[in-house]
């Protein structure tokens, strides 16, 4: 297992676009039809909250509504993107951890590759972890962008790929103020999901519902296949 003291010293590479990230490691982007995968992952009803998740889902929901379109990039993670991680039972567990801002970094295919990962699931324990299995990058748009977030994911999967021992689908998130896109990489191919906008309650709903159904496939699945 690598130390996260290594990354957390290392500072973010060389910036893409996600077409720069297609032309260089000969990509495929899928956005017009979902995936087995996808479609996997997306097959959820809407989830359960008790008395303290509802109050908490209805209070973020209209916080969100109310001020998002004002929040910087840290605004949107520590008042509404942690908590819906909360929501969406994306805590560390037995066996893995959830981390914020860490560096990852792996030469794939003779190209270094190293970039921030705003929230990583890995395989881990406290501050050690191995096999990413899920991420996801974001920024605010009506503040000035820090790059292209899909080319920022694409890496941050890459680098999993390079660094997993098994070959398994690598899961994240594209997050743009409102908008949440989901995305699942398998080998040279991305599966780019419809938007949800968190903002609404429907759609927030599926996204925690969607957060939880990753942890499921998480637990049952690609940690069994460690």
């Amino acid at each position: 297992m690598a130390r996260n003291k290594k990354y957390d010293e290392d500072e973010e590479g060389k910036s893409y676009r996600e077409a720069d990230m297609i032309l260089l490691f000969k990509l495929k982007r899928i956005a017009t039809y979902q995936t087995p995968t996808m479609q996997e992952w997306l097959a959820v009803e809407n989830p359960e909250l008790d008395d303290f998740e509802l109050r908490l889902f209805n209070k973020k929901l209209i916080l969100a509504q109310d001020n998002i379109i004002g929040w910087s990039e840290e605004d949107l993670k520590m008042k509404f993107i942690t908590h819906i991680l909360e929501l969406g039972h994306l805590e560390s567990g037995e066996g893995f951890v959830t981390l914020f801002d860490k560096i990852i970094h792996a030469k794939v295919e003779g190209t270094e590759l190293r970039v921030k990962s705003d929230f990583m699931v890995a395989k881990g324990l406290l501050d050690v972890f191995s096999t990413p299995y899920f991420h996801f990058q974001e920024y605010k748009p009506h503040k000035k962008p820090s790059g292209d977030s899909m080319a920022q994911l694409l890496q941050a999967l890459l680098i999993a790929q390079t660094k997993n021992k098994k070959v398994t689908p690598l899961y994240g998130i594209e997050i743009i103020g409102k908008e949440w896109v989901f995305v699942v990489m398998e080998g040279k191919e991305y599966c780019v999901s419809n938007g949800y906008i968190c903002t609404n309650k429907e759609d927030l709903l599926k996204i925690i519902a969607i957060l939880r159904k990753f942890r499921w496939i998480l637990e049952t699945r690609l940690m069994k296949e460690e």
